[in-house]
């Protein structure tokens, strides 16, 4: 039956994927009895190298809070959403290599911590100051990826109406965009049913959002 190949196919994606994943990082992981730490106090620093907690195999978002909360004061949106989304965008390796082997086998994949698609990233960025950056760095430049992210929140935002008939918040309605999109965030907010992944993300969010809170100091 059709659907049971299309099964079977995912499971052998899935599989090749985190055999990959397993390859790279056993070809990068530094011997020792512990792995590199991760530290909290990262400069919001920019440029295409990577840093030590670029490269880590493990990744907490609340690292970020110092690079989230300047890019929401920059941009103007809250900086509890844009560390939220950050952890619901978490559900992956965030790892520069393995993102870069994913993306040669998926090529429209998404790249960085905010998970961002190709098309998204040229749009967010024309007449930005990081306009002549490639969205090819987001995996290696975390600032990059977290000040991308602020800014397409942003954008999102200034297309809300004033006021809408739907019971959600305008953060809920923003997280909404950023998952799957204007048009969709839109629609929702005009009264149109989110559909499961969508209500799924949104419910994630909600699970989240004290401790995004707590991460930025809110």
């Amino acid at each position: 039956m059709a659907g049971d190949r299309s099964g079977r196919r995912w499971v052998a994606v899935v599989v090749f994927a985190l055999a990959l994943y397993v390859v790279i990082r056993a070809a990068g992981t530094p011997r020792g009895d512990s792995p590199p730490r991760t530290g909290a106090s990262a400069p919001a620093t920019r440029g295409p190298a990577p840093s030590a907690s670029a490269t880590a195999s493990s990744y907490d978002p609340a690292d970020y809070a110092t690079q989230v909360r300047a890019r929401a004061r920059q941009t103007g949106v809250s900086a509890q959403l844009v560390m939220a989304v950050l952890y619901n965008e978490a559900y992956k390796p965030h790892d520069p290599a393995f993102e870069r082997a994913w993306q040669k086998y998926k090529p429209d994949a998404a790249f960085g911590i905010a998970n961002m698609h190709r098309a998204t990233f040229d749009e967010v960025r024309k007449g930005r100051d990081f306009a002549g950056r490639s969205w090819t760095e987001l995996p290696d430049d975390r600032d990059l990826a977290i000040e991308a992210e602020a800014w397409y929140l942003h954008d999102l935002a200034a297309q809300l109406p004033a006021a809408w008939s739907a019971p959600y918040s305008r953060n809920d309605l923003l997280a909404l965009g950023y998952n799957t999109g204007a048009g969709n965030m839109l629609a929702f907010a005009h009264g149109a049913t989110p559909g499961s992944q969508a209500r799924s993300y949104l419910d994630k969010l909600h699970t989240g959002w004290a401790k995004a809170g707590r991460a930025v100091g809110t």
